[in-house]
C-alpha cells in the first residue's frame, strides 16, 4: 500500500514544526497507528522538512535562509533552489518512503513555494507549478494542515524566538501576501488543505489536528479496524 504524505503549512510563527513534533508523539501512541506498524502496514514515520531535509538539501538551506549581508538571493535564484531542493528531497527521502507504505511528515512543501515565491515575490504561478510537477512528478500530498494566522501575529511570535531568518526579515507587506496566497491555496484545494486555528493554545491546535489525523486514520485503513 502506498504510503502518506501529511504536510504542515503556514506563515511564520504559525507553530508548524512544534505541531508537527506533537503530531508525531501522538501517532507513536495511537492504537491504530502502532497496530498499522506492527502489521507492516506503515513500516515507518519519517520526520521531515524544507527546505533541508537531504544533506544537499541542507547547504541549499543555508544559502535561502542564513542572513548573508553580503550574498544578495534574486527571486527568481531563490525559487530555482527551493524546486532543487525539493527534487532531491523527492528523490532521495520522499518517494522512497511512501513506496514503501510509510508516513512522511514534512515541514512545507509545494504550497510555500506558492505562497512565498509566488504570491510573495510576485512570480509566475504558472512557473511555479510547472517547477512543481518537475519536481514532485504531480505529488501534492494527502493532506496539509494549514496552520491559519495573521502574518503580523505571526512574525511577532518569531520575534520573541531570538533572531530572524533572512525570509522573517522580509517585510511585513511581504508576509501578509504570503499569507493571502495560503488562504487562496486553501480555498482552491479543499479536498487537501484543512485549515487549523493556529492563534489558539498550543494545546488547542494539537487537539484541532488530532481529530482530523484520527477521521483520516479511519478513512485510509477502514479495513483494518475492529469490527464489533
Amino acid at each position: 500500500m502506498q504510503g502518506k504524505l501529511i504536510v504542515f503549512e503556514g506563515v511564520e510563527g504559525s507553530g508548524k514544526s512544534t505541531q508537527l513534533v506533537r503530531l508525531q508523539q501522538w501517532l507513536g501512541q495511537n492504537l491504530l497507528f502502532q497496530k498499522l506498524q506492527v502489521m507492516g502496514i506503515v513500516p515507518a514515520l519519517v520526520v521531515t522538512r524544507e527546505p533541508g531535509g537531504t544533506t544537499l538539501g541542507q547547504s541549499l538551506r543555508a544559502l535561502l535562509l542564513n542572513h548573508q549581508p553580503d550574498v544578495a538571493v534574486g527571486a527568481r535564484a531563490e525559487l530555482l533552489l527551493y524546486a532543487a531542493d525539493r527534487a532531491q528531497h523527492m528523490e532521495e527521502i520522499i518517494r522512497p518512503a511512501l513506496q514503501a507504505g510509510s508516513w512522511v511528515l514534512c515541514d512545507r512543501f509545494i504550497d510555500s513555494t506558492v505562497a512565498y515565491q509566488g504570491y510573495g515575490r510576485g512570480l509566475s504561478l504558472s512557473l511555479i507549478e510547472q517547477l512543481n510537477e518537475i519536481a514532485t512528478e504531480g505529488l501534492a500530498g494527502d493532506l496539509t494542515f494549514w496552520l491559519q494566522l495573521d502574518a503580523a501575529q505571526g512574525l511577532n511570535r518569531s520575534r520573541t524566538r531570538g533572531e530572524l531568518d533572512r525570509m522573517e526579515q522580509a517585510s511585513l507587506a511581504f508576509h501578509q501576501q504570503v499569507q493571502q496566497g495560503f488562504e487562496t491555496l486553501a480555498e482552491g484545494h479543499p479536498e487537501r488543505i484543512v485549515p487549523i486555528h493556529a492563534a489558539q493554545s498550543e494545546e488547542a491546535v494539537a487537539q484541532a489536528i488530532q481529530i482530523v489525523m484520527e477521521q483520516r486514520l479511519q478513512t485510509w485503513y477502514r479495513q483494518y479496524l475492529p469490527v464489533y
